[in-house]
């Protein structure tokens, strides 16, 4: 059993990128505290949603018995540790910055004899209100970090034991975590991400995320099980393994863009005050640049880099494309979250770049160690062979 030997290399860069966070961070909250509130919430929300995709990814494979992905699940499970800490942390974020980032969390607007009062917001108060809101996110933190904690744990008993208890022990976790995500999935968008701009809804919102999530940690997923491959722990990946994570970020970026267009188009058309203010703030001379720049990066650069059968089999080019996905996808985060809180003022500098990097940090220092906790191939899975083997 090959277990993943945590570095110093890894340490270093882990603690680096955690430390220049927090200088960032505290420069943050001397200088704008409620831009530095907002950029912990898209850090944060950025990571957990990779960490969130790597679950998914893992347990769709075994709702779906596939057998093809055996030899690479550990990545995902790894990413999948990283839960606990984001779900923390985003409560955190929540109880002291909540006044900063969601209007809708000021009393005023609820009390029909203030001059603050809101109409669309008295609506929505058995929602949006303080204490459920908390008890959704600690809901979120228990289904989410509570299953990859024990998907975790059965992947280190099936590693010391073998047989196939501990894959069908799994399974059925992965078959009730999957129906619990697709409700919490959308909900989770609807309240961490939509009700920054409470008076704006869309249908397509809970979906929307859910296709920028995905395709995100699926190219998490790639790099990292390319970084393994290339110093000796996953000695069996092929380009047969590489083509099929790609073919995965190919799709879902389309998918993606579809979603974009169909929630862009139909508002814009529409022309609806109470839906189009949203789309309105965020074409303004500052942020119009990074609208169209989010479309370009996310649409055309996979689509075109990716669109014959040889780049997909290629490391190089999976690693090349992966990384300005990535930025890509930030991006979108960035530009659901900072106009929402700070408007036409909202600007990427130090503070945005430094809470990512903390959280980066976190989440390398995370992944790591748990990779460290058990094998990186799953040599008693009851698949790996059919994996070892798998062909295009």
């Amino acid at each position: 059993m090959t277990t993943y030997a945590v570095t110093k290399n890894n340490k270093t860069l882990a603690m680096a990128l955690m430390a220049v966070g927090i200088v960032g961070i505290a420069y943050g909250f001397a200088t704008d505290i409620t831009r530095t509130w907002a950029s912990l919430l898209h850090g944060n929300f950025f990571l957990l949603a990779i960490a969130l995709c790597g679950l998914f990814f893992y347990t769709f494979q075994f709702a779906s018995e596939a057998g093809w992905s055996a030899g690479i699940l550990r990545v995902p499970l790894a990413m999948a540790q990283f839960l606990p800490y984001a779900c923390g942390i985003l409560i955190l974020i929540f109880i002291f910055g909540h006044h900063d980032l969601y209007h809708w969390t000021h009393e005023g607007l609820y009390d029909k004899a203030s001059p603050d009062f809101d109409k669309v917001m008295y609506g929505k108060k058995a929602f949006l209100n303080i204490p459920f809101f908390v008890i959704r996110l600690v809901l979120y933190g228990i289904i989410w970090g509570g299953s990859a904690i024990m998907l975790k744990k059965y992947a280190i008993e099936e590693d010391k034991l073998g047989g196939t208890d501990y894959y069908w022990k799994a399974s059925k976790v992965s078959h009730v975590f999957l129906v619990l995500f697709a409700v919490t999935s959308s909900t989770g968008a609807w309240d961490i991400l939509m009700s920054i701009d409470a008076h704006w809804f869309s249908t397509l919102f809970g979906w929307y995320i859910f296709s920028g999530l995905f395709v995100t940690g699926l190219t998490v997923i790639g790099l990292l099980t390319i970084y393994l491959k290339r110093n000796g722990y996953m000695p069996k990946v092929n380009e047969n393994h590489i083509h099929d994570i790609a073919k995965y970020m190919f799709a879902f970026s389309i998918f993606w863009t579809y979603l974009w267009f169909s929630q862009f188009m139909l508002i814009w058309y529409a022309n609806l005050p109470e839906e189009v203010a949203y789309y309105a703030i965020r074409q303004e001379a500052g942020l119009k640049p990074i609208f169209i720049l989010n479309f370009v990066i996310n649409f055309f650069v996979p689509f075109l880099l990716f669109m014959s059968r040889d780049a997909k089999r290629r490391e190089g080019t999976l690693l090349f494309v992966g990384v300005i996905m990535i930025i890509g996808h930030w991006l979108d985060v960035w530009l659901i979250v900072m106009p929402g809180v700070m408007g036409t003022h909202a600007h990427i500098g130090i503070v945005e770049i430094a809470s990512t990097a903390f959280f980066g940090g976190m989440f390398l220092w995370v992944f790591f160690n748990a990779l460290s906790k058990s094998a990186v191939v799953p040599e008693n899975h009851p698949m790996i062979e059919e994996s070892y083997h798998f062909e295009l």
